[in-house]
């Protein structure tokens, strides 16, 4: 059944506190996302980030963002005053995030939350705790050691700390009880109200793509507390490194510094911290989307303290093998595959073996001739059509900066026309495809350019900070929307 949804992360919601959040706006654009005719609400990773504030760079794989606990809903509960919320400076724009505020400040006032949580019976917490204790315990105590630590990554803490001497673990949760109960509370008012939001997208018919990243952050509880499942040295040190190698738009590659798994190991073993991180996504979201999908059938392995990409190697990843296990032990999965980029043989038939769509972005589609995978003639009906993700441009940024053959060609192929705005002629395009999903951002339906990017890629400071005005979706664009999926045959 053909369908379509929008992408925005949480963070780009409306707030008066600084950021998107899972309260009040958050149910309100399920209304919009129902009202217009939309089935999916795509976001991006939801994990707590660390520094350059990047979805794709996070403290934990199992933990949700605290700074997406929505304020205004614990003054509901008693546990904060509006007072005790506007008594902080939450940034001037509010098109806009600061995350160097949040940083200063969301804590100090969960922190205001905490002492009275800590006043009232929790039932309900503590069963929280115990069915998610293979991961909640790792990341609170990282948390309260990184607090102890100034923010100090794992690998520069003292030894004991590092290495997790049992004796010193010990120690630090008896003298620290309190903080690690601070940050195991973050993630249980995170899982709250994750809960809601997502129960009250499923009554109006609205399912959640979220987003599995392939790597994780080295600076993350997932390493420290498991450094045997990733490459590095018996100082735990990395050994290589992710990244992608040196390409037309490149010349030094892509250095991401995230540790590569050791897959030997994973697979000894039955890949079973991939089923755990698996299982728990799948109960975040109802579907989701790999990040990087190519690099299970091989990936680009960089020397470690290498300055560029130049001089990495591709080696052979575990496959299919993975995704059979993950099936076998978890049921079917509802997955997309981001299978952009550079795409030997190899990596097509795994994709094509695997069953799930993949990915065809519009913005890609003119740089070429007619045999341009991405052009909407070239599309299959089991794939995902996106005009583009959260690494590219809006639109109307894209068609101001485009190589000018480029914007030439998709002015011609899809009859782009200035007076309906280039961003409309594209998703039309979009959703007159053939792909049986259609994915639009939020920005190119509020007619938004370059301003409002979400990410350059291999750029630092600048980037995850667009946010919606309030009210930005009213005036009639719900109803534009609707008659869209109606004329192409997406409205359910």
């Amino acid at each position: 059944m053909r369908s379509s949804g929008i992408l925005m992360h949480i963070s780009s919601l409306p707030s008066r506190y600084g950021i998107g959040t899972l309260g009040e706006e958050a149910l309100k654009f399920v209304d919009f996302l129902k009202d217009s005719g939309q089935e999916y609400w795509q976001v991006l990773p939801v994990g707590p980030t660390s520094y350059g504030d990047s979805p794709y760079q996070s403290f934990s794989t199992f933990a949700g963002n605290p700074y997406f606990i929505d304020l205004e809903l614990l003054c509901g509960e008693g546990l904060l005053t509006a007072e005790e919320c506007e008594a902080f400076p939450w940034g001037e724009k509010d098109d806009e995030t600061d995350y160097g505020l949040l940083y200063q400040n969301r804590f100090q006032v969960l922190k205001k939350a905490y002492d009275r949580f800590c006043e009232r019976t929790q039932e309900a917490y503590l069963e929280y705790c115990r069915e998610n204790r293979e991961w909640l315990d790792d990341y609170a105590l990282f948390m309260t050691l990184k607090d102890l630590h100034q923010g100090k990554p794992w690998y520069e803490w003292r030894e004991e700390l590092k290495s997790r001497d049992i004796r010193a673990m010990e120690q630090i949760r008896i003298m620290c009880a309190k903080e690690i109960d601070f940050w195991t509370m973050t993630q249980y008012l995170f899982a709250k109200q994750w809960k809601a939001v997502k129960q009250y997208a499923a009554q109006k018919g609205i399912r959640i793509i979220g987003d599995i990243p392939i790597y994780v952050s080295m600076d993350s509880a997932d390493v420290w507390a498991d450094p045997e499942l990733f490459e590095l040295d018996e100082d735990l040190k990395p050994v290589n490194v992710a990244g992608c190698p040196p390409d037309a738009f490149t010349a030094d590659g892509q250095l991401w510094g995230n540790p590569l798994f050791k897959w030997d190991v994973m697979e000894q073993d039955g890949f079973s911290w991939w089923l755990r991180r698996v299982k728990h996504l799948s109960e975040l979201f109802d579907v989701i989307r790999i990040d990087h999908f190519r690099g299970f059938e091989s990936y680009y392995a960089i020397p470690a303290g290498d300055e560029n990409a130049k001089n990495g190697q591709w080696k052979k990843g575990p496959g299919l093998k993975l995704f059979n296990t993950l099936e076998e032990k978890l049921g079917k999965l509802h997955i997309i595959v981001e299978d952009l980029g550079f795409l030997t043989p190899e990596v097509l038939q795994m994709v094509k073996d695997s069953g799930y769509p993949g990915m065809k972005l519009l913005q890609f589609a003119f740089d070429g001739g007619n045999d341009n995978i991405y052009l909407p003639h070239n599309h299959i009906k089991n794939s995902v059509v996106y005009t583009g993700s959260h690494d590219n441009d809006t639109i109307l940024g894209w068609a101001l900066h485009a190589p000018v053959h480029a914007l030439q060609y998709a002015v011609e192929y899809l009859r782009l026309d200035q007076r309906e705005g280039y961003n409309w002629g594209m998703m039309k395009a979009a959703w007159a495809s053939v792909s049986e999903l259609s994915v639009v951002t939020m920005q190119d339906l509020l007619d938004l350019g370059s301003e409002a990017r979400m990410n350059t890629p291999s750029t630092t400071g600048g980037n995850w900070k667009w946010r919606m005005k309030k009210g930005a979706y009213h005036g009639g664009l719900s109803e534009k929307l609707r008659h869209m999926m109606y004329v192409y045959g997406r409205l359910r």
